[in-house]
């Protein structure tokens, strides 16, 4: 008779474990120095609480500014392979590209995208089009909190509910987050990938009377008053989405990853130059501090952003020191759902489980990194950080020991030749594959 359990219980205990929910939480425009984990001013205990109890990704990077950021996350690759460097409007992946949610609904998952896309502003270039069963918010980029509006002109009408333009009332973070938490309460069985591009915390600002009341004192000022509100909002909304998945009994099979799509708006000091009718107090929102500049930027303060990693039980608490890049989820999450690519996808990025779950030792990595408009770029190979402005002869080269001077306050280029002419080798190989998958059709 034991015999005979034994035989039908081994299929069992063989077994692999379940394929775990996969939540990825995107915030806009939030900077290094925003969250109370790296001692910023606004509260946070949400995003604490996700800090304290899994793993926090301290060189975690993304691209510069927003859309490409989210190309690297839907294909693993690098933006400029799609010719993407800026925030675009036009429709960004070629119609055949094999994105995360293509690939996971490929093995059986349901997708769904609450948020900012930001990867095609035109219905028909919306979610729907590249893997998600469910898409809701902004086809195009931050709006306004209230009327929900992109700037002006032709894509300035872009709320929408699976690629049908509406209209809503309720502040962004609010829809947002309510659309997540509706969804994760209708999932059953299968296995699901949530995305949730909140467009918090991108201007404009105007948060509501509650979470403005609940601003320490010690903020003072309209503009920054509103910005720790609505980072406040934001985290009270990531908490509002972990809550869902309590009760939906979902979290301890859910892998939940937040992050932020560039850095700060803010490089930390006040002489720089921002309209006055946007800033009328003078005090500028956005902390990167003490990373160097600012969203747009290839240095630390443009593309290294606040990043932690939550799965109960599975990921030991701690930090993750190893450099790791936007492009490496679709990979991470690609092998934790069993998807096997059926031709070579190009990636830039890698798989960070045995990493991040396993403890295998990091291996060393070649980040790269493009600007708006290839007017900069960048490439780490450590102890190596190499910055470029320009292009050709009228190129101007920087060189860092990223390691001892993670601030890049002295450039080594002139004292350094010969690591300077092995990075300047290694940057031309890897950028040998921008444009090669630029939209065409």
């Amino acid at each position: 008779m034991r015999l005979l359990l034994f035989l039908l219980l081994c299929p069992l205990l063989n077994a692999a474990p379940p394929r775990p929910n996969l939540v990825f939480i995107m915030a806009d425009d939030l900077g290094w120095g925003d969250v109370a984990f790296h001692n910023g001013n606004a509260p946070t205990p949400h995003l604490d609480k996700l800090v304290a109890e899994g793993v926090e990704l301290t060189h975690h990077y993304v691209a510069p500014v927003c859309s490409p950021t989210r190309t690297g996350l839907m294909t693993g690759r690098c933006w400029s392979r799609f010719g993407v460097t800026s925030p675009q409007n036009n429709r960004a992946l070629p119609w055949d590209t094999v994105t995360l949610p293509r690939a996971l609904k490929s093995v059986g998952y349901e997708t769904c995208l609450t948020g900012k896309w930001h990867l095609g502003s035109k219905p028909e270039w919306g979610p729907n089009h590249y893997g998600f069963d469910h898409s809701y918010g902004s086809l195009a980029g931050g709006v306004g909190p209230w009327n929900h509006f992109y700037k002006k002109g032709e894509f300035s009408v872009t709320w929408h509910r699976d690629e049908k333009l509406i209209t809503e009332s309720g502040h962004v973070t609010d829809l947002i987050a309510r659309e997540a938490c509706e969804w994760i309460a209708g999932r059953k069985d299968a296995p699901f990938f949530l995305y949730v591009p909140f467009t918090a915390v991108h201007l404009p600002l105007k948060e509501p009377e509650e979470w403005l009341a609940k601003v320490p004192a010690g903020i003072t000022g309209d503009v920054p008053r509103h910005y720790a509100a609505c980072i406040m909002h934001q985290d009270d909304a990531v908490g509002r989405i972990i809550a869902a998945l309590e009760k939906a009994g979902k979290r301890d099979n859910t892998l939940l990853i937040f992050t932020s799509d560039n850095g700060g708006s803010w490089a930390g000091n006040n002489d720089q130059k921002y309209p006055a009718d946007d800033y009328p107090d003078g005090k500028i929102p956005g902390n990167n501090l003490p990373l160097r500049d600012q969203k747009g930027s290839v240095y630390e303060g443009g593309t290294r952003v606040p990043c932690v990693a939550s799965w109960p039980g599975k990921l030991k608490t701690g930090k993750h020191e190893a450099p790791v890049q936007i492009t490496d989820w679709m990979p991470t999450f690609c092998a934790l759902a069993g998807y096997t690519p059926e031709k070579d996808l190009k990636w830039d990025g890698l798989n960070l489980w045995p990493q991040l779950g396993e403890g295998a030792e990091p291996h060393p990595r070649t980040l790269y990194t493009v600007a708006p408009g290839f007017r900069s770029r960048s490439l780490r190979c450590d102890p190596w950080k190499l910055v470029v402005h320009g292009s050709d002869e009228k190129a101007k080269h920087e060189l860092y020991d990223i390691q001892a001077d993670p601030y890049e306050k002295t450039d080594l280029a002139a004292q350094k030749p010969d690591q300077l002419a092995a990075m300047k080798e290694r940057l031309a190989a890897v950028s040998r594959a921008d444009r090669d998958a630029v939209v065409t059709d």
